[in-house]
């Protein structure tokens, strides 16, 4: 994490301002989303509606962080790349008041991880991108650990989600969005297999990852 700044104090519950900020983006997210996109959303019914959860999408294009707010009902925390807190300080105010957190993508960033061991003991849902950083081509493939560490050892689920055609929304390179037709489908939550209490395996992380690609290429097949 960038200068190793103590970002602890973003585990607090959101504030009103910060979810009317959160909806008011989404709402315009989606608007975009029907207008600019064509946007169709599968599966909406499986997102867990109470208790904290790992969601796990594919990532093509910089815009499947908006389409995460947008297609799940719930606030959602993410993880942000730490260089954006390398921005002016308003602007870091603003990505944290919608629900952002710095992560290190260059290396094992424990405190990026215990932050989000925090949010989720605190019942908040966390988007982390398995495949680490956009990808392109229609594999899955190298995925990391860190979903899978999170559900394991705060016992809840992983939500896989495929989205096809952001890539054309907003290709990488690109910095403006594109007229395009995006499907996102949201795949059945995957519970690790683990002991209800006390240590847990690193079979059974392993074990989740593999299930968690094998959902997402499956997933990512049917949207492309």
């Amino acid at each position: 994490m960038a200068d190793h700044v103590d970002h602890s104090y973003l585990v607090k519950p959101i504030s009103v301002f910060g979810l009317i900020g959160y909806r008011f983006i989404a709402g315009l997210g989606m608007l975009v989303g029907k207008l600019l996109w064509r946007l169709k959303i599968t599966g909406r019914e499986r997102v867990p509606t109470v208790g904290a959860f790992v969601l796990a999408p594919v990532h093509r294009s910089y815009v499947d962080f908006l389409l995460m707010a947008v297609v799940i009902p719930r606030r959602m925390r993410f993880m942000g790349k730490s260089t954006l807190w390398n921005t002016p300080h308003w602007f870091q105010r603003f990505i944290e008041m919608l629900g952002a957190f710095p992560v290190d993508r260059d290396g094992a960033d424990r405190d990026a991880l215990r932050l989000t061991e925090g949010l989720v003991e605190a019942g908040q849902p966390v988007v982390m991108f398995p495949e680490g950083r956009r990808r392109e081509g229609p594999v899955v493939e190298d995925l990391y650990n860190g979903p899978a560490w999170i559900a394991c050892r705060q016992r809840v689920p992983v939500v896989p989600v495929a989205i096809g055609g952001s890539q054309d929304a907003m290709p990488v390179g690109s910095k403006m969005v594109h007229f395009a037709k995006i499907r996102v489908v949201i795949g059945e939550p995957i519970y690790p297999d683990v002991p209800l209490e006390g240590r847990v395996p690193r079979s059974a992380i392993t074990k989740l990852t593999e299930e968690l690609r094998a959902e997402l290429q499956d997933l990512y097949d049917e949207v492309r």
